[in-house]
């Protein structure tokens, strides 16, 4: 159908209640966590954090992740074959700043991220908390799952976190991690809502793990990783499902980030049909006309960040329609969501963005699409392509 208007987003994770934060900060630490409890917590928090993105105008919303530790390490619990104590790699960029870097990891919910091994071998065994976080959602909704989304961790972003110490090779254990998580991915998609597939893996990893690496080696490992992410999703329909990317949602120098240019042609080759990235921050910002350049697939929607995830400056409405408008000039405005760059609640307790302030950004995201909207109606309006599924 013929563009309506600009449809509004977000990248997943919001802040979570003090009381569910405690609750998620016990269960980390071993602590025994009364299930009756919990499950009241968790579906007081999703009620109330669907009810605030509508009220701010959202009009593709998610749980806020409020049952996941992260977006990524959730995982842990879910999987069978996680154990002890695992590591991260440095980010290239702060390892420059040493002074800032001890200020970034200094946060308090950082602090107590548990990032075990994999020590065995992984299956699936989320069954039961999958389920409770689709229910929480539908019931929170009270109307069609299709304009809600939930997000999963994809195989390359849960490597990156989770340390391989079973598998003989790297490829061994994606292809393990992807043939477990296609269970979490289909019952998602079946449930109705739209999958949004979390792989900061695909730019965050050149800088956390592959510093040292040609460009294009590293073209090598994101090519792996989107097969693996193709692989895990065969079964799928690519309109059901959105695939986010980043270069880490922390304030930072990030100068040795990736350029969007240098793997841009290899992301949109994924299955998915809609592409959420940054392009709010300043750092990758100008980026948007790397879509001058890199032929966009006619069925695919872009899903940029028009708002920045790490600071307290409330965006000016003016602002994110100028930067809504600018994709729009390059693809067309039906083939644009307006989303932002990253998570609000990435990591449980460690969020830098004042709660208020957030759904303060996320109003003026939807008054940014609304300003767009009116005043790229008139032209949009001549225009006969069909509205892709808004992924």
């Amino acid at each position: 159908m013929p563009f309506d208007r600009i449809l509004t987003t977000h990248t997943g994770s919001l802040p979570r209640p003090a009381a569910l934060l405690g609750l998620l900060a016990d269960e980390a630490s071993g602590k025994h966590v009364d299930p009756q409890e919990r499950d009241r917590l968790l579906s007081s928090a999703v009620a109330e954090c669907v009810r605030a993105q509508l009220a701010a105008g959202i009009d593709l919303v998610s749980d806020g992740e409020m049952s996941k530790p992260s977006y990524a390490t959730y995982v842990k619990d879910r999987l069978t074959g996680f154990g002890g104590i695992g590591g991260l790699p440095s980010p290239a960029d702060l390892v420059e700043f040493p002074g800032y870097a001890q200020r970034v990891l200094a946060d308090p919910g950082l602090a107590a991220l548990r990032t075990p091994a994999c020590v065995g071998p992984v299956t699936y065994q989320g069954r039961v908390a999958l389920a409770r976080d689709l229910s929480n959602l539908k019931q929170a909704l009270g109307r069609a799952p299709a304009s809600a989304f939930v997000t999963a961790a994809s195989p390359g972003v849960i490597a990156l976190f989770l340390q391989n110490r079973h598998y003989r090779t790297e490829d061994e254990y994606l292809d393990a991690l992807a043939a477990a998580m296609r269970e979490e991915y289909r019952a998602i998609v079946e449930a109705g809502f739209v999958l949004q597939i979390d792989a900061p893996d695909l730019a965050m990893a050149r800088h956390m793990t592959y510093a040292g690496a040609s460009i294009e080696s590293f073209r090598r490992v994101v090519a792996r990783h989107v097969a693996v992410i193709d692989a895990a999703t065969a079964d799928l329909p690519p309109e059901r499902i959105r695939i986010h990317l980043c270069w880490g949602n922390y304030e930072g120098p990030h100068h040795r980030d990736v350029a969007l240019e240098q793997i841009a042609d290899l992301i949109v080759r994924a299955r998915p049909v809609g592409i959420s990235f940054p392009a709010a921050n300043p750092r990758h910002e100008h980026e948007w006309r790397v879509w001058e350049r890199v032929p966009l697939p006619a069925h695919k929607i872009l899903v940029p960040g028009v708002i920045d995830s790490t600071t307290n400056f409330i965006e000016h409405p003016e602002l994110v329609a100028e930067r809504i408008q600018r994709f729009c000039g390059i693809v067309g405005p039906e083939r644009i969501i307006a989303g932002t760059d990253c998570g609000f609640g990435t990591f449980a307790g460690a969020a830098t963005v004042d709660t208020g302030i957030v759904w303060a950004k996320l109003a003026a995201l939807a008054e940014g699409a609304r300003l767009a909207t009116e005043r790229l109606r008139p032209r949009s309006l001549r225009r006969e392509e069909p509205r892709p599924h808004p992924a």
